[in-house]
């Protein structure tokens, strides 16, 4: 593994290397809002229509239409960024939209995913924007009853199912992050929570409360698990990069605290290309839809970039603390033999 002087040494111009891509392409755009709103659009109602033959026709339509709902959210999440469109109005005309398909409030979660970029592998700001974890030390400081409940909130059941129902019907219904300049943000997230019940209410009087819940329901719960699944494996693979601030560097949190998710070219397409996160993490300017040509024109970029396939990314689960001395994430097995070590 390269250390970080040499990968600060061979990308200390990376900003040229990017800058060519990350201008707005209108006609890749729309074709990315086509195969995205369209597919979505028609396979719900192929979804409704499936409610009179069996509801197990109904539920894996529900998991297809899941990866469609997630390329929707990114096009919201790159006009959050203002990349996605050359206008700021049009980013934010399409980003609204877009997060009534999400349920995901567009302003306000634009506002923290913004920050997470920016403070993105900082141990003093772990818990803005990213799925927080404990370090070795913090975890060692806890009473019993704590360290219980840590181990309940990093078990993959928690994690990966009840945590993203918490994160899209609670977490984002109201602005957990309290910042004064983000005033203006709150008072969207409170005008989308109104305008996304009343289309819900609208909907489920129109086709019936049972039919629309039987059909949207279980398409926004697996879109929670595959979106709330990419972040994780994003930024919490072994060797991550977590600092302290006076020893955090940008470049290295792009290109080691996020990984490549290397998945066939049809998943990168099913999930908008953000398996390319270390390429978005160096500029979030890079619309989706510009990060594989990125990837595949600049191979210094994925030279020290920590790769995942879908098999590798299953051990990820595993990683419960940052071991600040090793610089690595580690299990709890891990730890426990290591206190034992420590205490023999």
């Amino acid at each position: 593994m390269a250390n970080h002087n040499e990968i600060k040494a061979a990308l200390k111009n990376w900003a040229s290397i990017i800058k060519p891509y990350k201008k707005a392409n209108t006609k890749k755009a729309i074709l990315q809002m086509s195969t995205s709103y369209l597919p979505f659009i028609g396979l719900w109602v192929l979804m409704y229509l499936s409610l009179s033959w069996s509801y197990w026709i109904t539920l894996p339509l529900a998991l297809i239409n899941a990866f469609f709902l997630v390329r929707i959210f990114i096009i919201q999440h790159d006009c959050g960024h203002q990349s996605f469109f050359k206008s700021k109005k049009i980013n934010n005309v399409v980003g609204w939209a877009s997060s009534f398909f999400s349920t995901i409030p567009y302003d306000y979660w634009a506002r923290v995913h913004s920050f997470h970029h920016g403070h993105t592998g900082q141990l003093e700001h772990r818990d803005i924007g990213d799925i927080n974890f404990l370090t070795v030390e913090e975890f060692r400081a806890l009473p019993k009853w704590r360290r219980f409940f840590y181990r309940l909130f990093r078990h993959p059941l928690v994690m990966f199912i009840v945590i993203p129902i918490y994160y899209l019907a609670i977490g984002n219904r109201y602005h957990g992050v309290r910042i004064s300049e983000w005033k203006s943000s709150h008072i969207s997230l409170h005008l989308n929570n109104l305008l996304l019940a009343g289309l819900f209410v609208g909907l489920g009087f129109l086709l019936g409360w049972s039919n629309f819940l039987m059909v949207h329901l279980p398409i926004v719960f697996f879109f929670g698990v595959i979106a709330f699944w990419f972040f994780y494996v994003q930024h919490q693979h072994e060797t991550t990069y977590m600092q302290w601030n006076e020893n955090w560097d940008y470049l290295l949190a792009a290109i080691r605290g996020a990984t490549f998710y290397k998945l066939p070219k049809f998943f990168h397409w099913l999930t908008g290309n953000i398996g390319y996160h270390h390429i978005h993490h160096l500029s979030h300017r890079i619309p989706s839809y510009n990060l594989p040509k990125c990837a595949k024109e600049n191979p210094l970029l994925q030279k020290y970039v920590f790769e995942l396939t879908f098999i590798d990314s299953l051990k990820t689960m595993f990683n419960k603390l940052w071991d600040e001395q090793q610089q690595r994430m580690i299990s709890f097995k891990e730890f426990y033999e290591m206190e034992r070590m420590r205490l023999a």
